[in-house]
């Protein structure tokens, strides 16, 4: 059996090296190659683009207490079937509600230490039991967004965080940031072949770093205890920095 398997050995071994050939081919990394009176100049630029927010993300929760475990779950069950009921009542679609966080641990009696050293109590004590149940939610009307708060507060919600506001389509505006950042690195190019005698030839290569990221959420903390009549919190939604930065290599060559 082994004889009439040998004579495929060679056939498959170098068919498996021709396939290997232009994968370890393509791994490699081009050098760009400058003339022999040619000089590197590596320029950095960054391009900008603003644009006004069009979605808002939160988060919104009840944390409830309870002696058991089990009273504390069910509690925080029934205020948090509110809350969601809240949301979508003020137009959240299903889609932009996730539960981000669902936790139950035990409370411990504080323990302090007495005149003559010893700790009272000497081990830790359960004195009852804390669900934390949080949902993360996308609002696209944002001239809603004080009083979505706030109905989510009179529901029962007891903490909210955000609201971290976003571009929910950036593409565009990141094309035009990276338009504006070949611009500004062709001519800086320009200004330092200009200072050093010399002419831009070509581009050699380009790559681009980084991106436009959401800012870090704000923190916003209201108690269900408000009154469900207060007056809607006040929301700022500003206007967004999109950024793009790019580096590009060009040759220099005599004028």
């Amino acid at each position: 059996m082994n004889r009439k398997c040998l004579p495929l050995a060679a056939p498959l071994a170098a068919a498996l090296a021709a396939l290997a050939l232009p994968a370890s081919a393509s791994a490699q990394q081009v050098t760009p190659v400058l003339g022999a009176n040619g000089t590197l100049l590596s320029v950095s630029a960054e391009g900008r683009a603003a644009r006004a927010p069009d979605l808002a993300t939160f988060n919104a929760g009840v944390v409830s207490q309870g002696k058991t475990a089990s009273e504390a779950l069910t509690a925080n069950s029934a205020a948090m079937t509110r809350v969601i009921a809240a949301l979508k009542r003020a137009g959240i679609a299903d889609r932009d509600i996730q539960t981000s966080n669902l936790s139950l641990s035990p409370i411990y009696q504080p323990q302090r230490s007495l005149p003559d050293g010893t700790i009272d109590p000497p081990q830790p004590r359960i004195t009852g039991y804390q669900t934390n149940n949080q949902v993360s939610v996308r609002q696209r009307n944002l001239a809603d967004y004080g009083k979505v708060i706030d109905t989510l507060v009179s529901a029962g919600a007891n903490q909210v965080n955000g609201p971290a506001f976003e571009v929910e389509q950036p593409d565009a505006a990141l094309d035009e940031a990276r338009v504006s950042a070949m611009a500004k690195a062709r001519a800086r190019a320009e200004l330092y072949a200009k200072a050093a005698g010399l002419r831009v030839a070509r581009i050699l290569s380009i790559s681009e770093n980084g991106g436009w990221a959401p800012p870090p959420q704000p923190v916003m903390y209201r108690m269900a205890a408000m009154e469900a009549a207060a007056p809607s919190a006040p929301v700022q939604s500003g206007e967004l920095q999109l950024n793009m930065t790019v580096s590009v290599q060009f040759e220099l060559l005599p004028q």
